[in-house]
């Protein structure tokens, strides 16, 4: 098992138990990090979760430097653990959050968002989306840019 995987299932493991329940506890050979605890997402709105039939999806996202994701939105929730790179999320207000390589994050739902890497690394991140069957992860808003916001 290589390092990368480890990491992956130590997060997937630490996004589905609760803090105060470990599936694994601290002993000798096993250190628990935890990475995230929230009920809300980084814009302070609740996390609702979809009705349905639950389908969870886990992708390894990278970002070149200087480059984005385009203006897009989640109807489901999502978090995010970012690998390496800074990353730097602005949503269509104008808020913005920066993010460095060991930080998590709860993405914001339906609410349109663009990624931008400002960073000289490529940007790795790890998100799990708790969707449903059916649903889409992300809708893309291509007619939105930076200049069409302001």
């Amino acid at each position: 098992m290589t390092i990368m995987s480890v990491r992956f299932a130590t997060l997937a493991l630490m996004l589905v138990c609760s803090f105060n329940s470990f599936a694994l506890d601290n002993s000798t050979g096993v250190t628990v990090t935890p990475l995230m605890k929230t009920t809300q997402s980084w814009d302070g709105k609740p996390i609702v979760y979809p009705t349905g039939q639950a389908e969870i999806t886990g992708l390894l996202i990278e970002v070149a430097p200087g480059k984005e994701t385009g203006w897009h939105e989640h109807p489901v929730p999502s978090f995010a653990w970012i690998i390496s790179g800074t990353l730097e999320i602005t949503r269509q207000d104008g808020q913005v959050k920066r993010l460095q390589a060991g930080d998590a994050l709860a993405e914001v739902i339906d609410t349109l968002h663009n990624g931008r890497n400002v960073g000289t690394d490529v940007v790795k991140l790890v998100v799990f989306y708790t969707g449903a069957v059916g649903t889409p992860l992300t809708i893309k808003h291509p007619e939105v840019t930076t200049d069409t916001l302001h």
